[in-house]
């Protein structure tokens, strides 16, 4: 008998995730001791469990804006090298013991104004091996690779491109956008893009969140995105009868990956709840669903929770677990070595045992 479909059976599962921001997935107990140690005395409370609520409830109000306002809090506390590395060295425990067997963490180094950015990534990138290191002593091996975000309001595009290129050999693997969508278009300094495309690094686009269809084509054709942060408005395109527009049958077609983040997208007021969501439609339809927690603090989601609520909400099946899976691991900026290693060793033996009870 296959192993339940249940939480407990979740956390075994081998898991992708592509999408996950570091300054959205600290600890509630590490931000107040960050705090302490740095001065910061703007937190709504001193106590962890209910600094982790309040995190949450500030985040659940359906505005984009509202949510991106919590981050003040976490990126306040992590503006010293030792900081980062322990809230990178954390993350990767974290994602370790919940099963996630490959991760791709992004951070934007510009947030943190305190040291010079490659300081920012140095220290990230000693945090998440450390953490991986930790890890695999625990029996719970995983592998992070570092994406960057350039924020689109801002003209720090060419300096983040360059490290990501300065520091691909050190575990960055690729370059993302994040920030407004509207207004600041992903092509708006062509010259980070005419690097990344010189040098052959990758990239995925926060696109397809708050702004529609043509923030999607602007990120495939402006930014030449291989994959869409979030990209789940391309449901805009999707019909009641699984007719697609263009767009929508563009992407389903040349299988651009989709970083979808159900609980997020209901917390900022993409969707108004999960059975609404058009995560379930979109994997039905045979489009490149990954499935992905976006920011565990804020959120409250574990990867774990995240599938366990898509699996209860549209009626998944270990095939389609593992679909996913294998999904993301195909679409992460990983060497091919490692990813085929990943694959025959981890992934695909892990499901097999599950679906052996």
């Amino acid at each position: 008998m296959p192993a339940p479909l249940d939480a407990a059976s979740l956390r075994r599962a081998p898991k992708v995730l592509l999408h996950d921001h570091l300054d959205g997935g600290l600890r509630p107990q590490t931000v107040l001791e960050l705090a302490d140690d740095c001065g910061y005395r703007d937190l709504p409370t001193d106590d962890a469990d209910e600094l982790g609520r309040w995190f949450q409830a500030a985040a659940d109000s359906g505005s984009l804006e509202r949510y991106l306002e919590t981050f003040a809090h976490t990126v306040a506390v992590m503006q010293r090298s030792d900081a980062v590395r322990r809230v990178a060295r954390e993350c990767a425990l974290d994602l370790a013991a919940d099963g996630v067997v490959y991760a791709e963490i992004r951070m934007a180094p510009e947030l943190l104004t305190a040291m010079p950015m490659d300081a920012a990534v140095e220290a990230m990138l000693d945090g998440y091996a450390q953490g991986a290191r930790e890890a695999a002593e625990a029996g719970t091996p995983i592998t992070v690779g570092t994406l960057l975000c350039a924020m689109r309001q801002n003209d720090r595009w060419d300096e983040v491109a360059e490290l990501v290129v300065r520091h691909r050999d050190g575990g960055v693997v690729g370059f993302d956008l994040a920030g407004p969508e509207d207004g600041f278009p992903p092509d708006r300094h062509p010259s980070a893009i005419a690097l990344l495309d010189r040098t052959g690094a990758h990239r995925t686009v926060h696109a397809g969140e708050a702004a529609g269809i043509d923030s999607i084509v602007a990120a495939l054709d402006g930014a030449r995105a291989e994959r869409l942060g979030h990209g789940v408005r391309i449901a805009d395109q999707v019909a009641a009868d699984g007719s697609l527009g263009p767009v929508a049958e563009r992407v389903r077609d040349e299988q651009v990956t989709l970083e979808v983040a159900p609980s997020s997208n209901v917390q900022t007021g993409a969707y108004p709840s999960l059975a609404e969501h058009p995560v379930g439609r979109l994997h039905r339809l045979g489009f490149a669903v990954t499935v992905n927690t976006d920011n565990r603090l804020m959120s409250g989601v574990s990867v774990t929770s995240e599938l366990a609520d898509v699996v209860a909400t549209c009626g998944w099946d270990w095939d389609d677990v593992q679909a996913v899976a294998e999904r993301a691991l195909a679409a992460a900026f990983v060497d091919e070595t490692e990813r085929a290693r990943l694959l025959a060793d981890v992934v695909r033996p892990g499901y097999a045992a599950l679906r052996q009870g």
